[in-house]
């Protein structure tokens, strides 16, 4: 049988495991691109989100067979996307030019969120051994954080860079809950979101949030904007003031309420300052995931403009693409993409 790759990506899970046995797996979801422009699950929920949507741009399956996709980086000097598949232990690698899936890390001490930092090295939060971690040119690793104050770190979550080349991070307990993520384990230290400064100091920034996940800055860096994941009785993007300092917060506002019961993750910043984020349904009764799975976008206050709708929950995504305009959407079982006319921040 001969078969594109972009002919692949249409067949069924069983059809796919029967003739392609190398990338199928139990996870591997069927997906039929829309034949129609412009593409029905790009939705418009405000006309300002109109000059976001390129018109005949589709959503693409671009790879599948992964247990729970999350930490999306992009690699422009390779042309590839990094994506932890967590429960299985792994970091994957999308290649741009040849479409091509494959395994990157298979052992990634159940790694999550990802990031690079300002020397384009590779920035890893990872859940087994509970620690931040930057792996060098030559492929070692350098531990950047793993305690605070001589407590272990819960199991760091999401990762950023700062344009001063501190690194901030979100350390909830998720990791540690279970088996499923990582290894099950008692917390020493609270919820947290801590910054490692340019001379590689830990700081606390704040322990006032439950289930911090998400976190992201504004283009400008002025505002710093984190996911409350364990808030109650919806999930919260805060947004926070930078001081001149760079490193002290205030102000904090609730801009994004996930009040139609989304289960905010991951998210991105745009060029606009335009929240592009992961959603999906939180698991509340009466919560329709069929309607919540996909990327929710957000103008800078706050206001719902778009929707872009997926068969599967999006728990973060990344711009990528020679010209960052290409949004890959780390989402449960599989990646998806489509062409976008705005850019990434970073």
């Amino acid at each position: 049988m001969n078969f594109s790759r972009r002919n692949i990506m249409t067949l069924s899970a069983a059809a796919l495991a029967t003739t392609f046995p190398k990338m199928a797996s139990a996870q591997a979801i069927g997906f039929r691109p829309s034949p129609i422009y412009p593409d029905p699950a790009i939705q418009i929920l405000d006309p300002s989100f109109a000059k976001y949507r390129v018109a005949s741009s589709s959503l693409e399956q671009v790879a599948t067979g992964a247990r729970w996709l999350e930490g999306p980086v992009w690699f422009g000097d390779g042309r590839y996307l990094l994506v932890s598949d967590i429960p299985n232990n792994r970091v994957m690698r999308y290649d741009e030019a040849n479409e091509s899936w494959s395994v990157y890390n298979a052992n990634a001490n159940y790694a999550n969120g990802h990031a690079r930092d300002r020397q384009g090295r590779l920035l890893s939060c990872e859940h087994l051994t509970r620690r931040v971690t930057r792996t060098e040119y030559d492929g070692s690793i350098t531990v950047l954080a793993d305690n605070y104050n001589g407590k272990k770190l819960n199991s760091p979550n999401d990762i950023v860079c700062k344009s001063d080349g501190s690194i901030w991070f979100t350390d909830p307990p998720f990791g540690i809950a279970g088996e499923w993520e990582g290894e099950k384990a008692t917390a020493e230290l609270p919820h947290s979101v801590y910054r490692i400064s340019p001379d590689g100091k830990l700081g606390l920034v704040t322990d006032e949030l439950k289930g911090p996940n998400g976190l992201a800055f504004s283009p400008d860096e002025k505002k710093l904007y984190i996911v409350e994941g364990r808030a109650s009785p919806f999930r919260i993007i805060w947004s926070y003031d930078v001081g001149a300092d760079g490193v002290k917060l205030s102000n904090k506002t609730a801009l994004v309420t996930a009040d139609d019961n989304g289960g905010l993750d991951g998210f991105k910043i745009d060029v606009d300052g335009n929240l592009w984020c992961g959603w999906g349904s939180n698991g509340a009764a009466g919560a329709r995931p069929e309607d919540l799975n996909g990327v929710k976008i957000f103008n800078p206050a706050g206001k719902a403009i778009g929707f872009i709708k997926l068969p599967e929950r999006c728990p973060n995504l990344v711009f990528g693409g020679p010209k960052k305009n290409r949004l890959y959407m780390a989402s449960s079982h599989s990646v998806y993409a489509i062409y976008v006319e705005t850019r990434g921040a970073v």
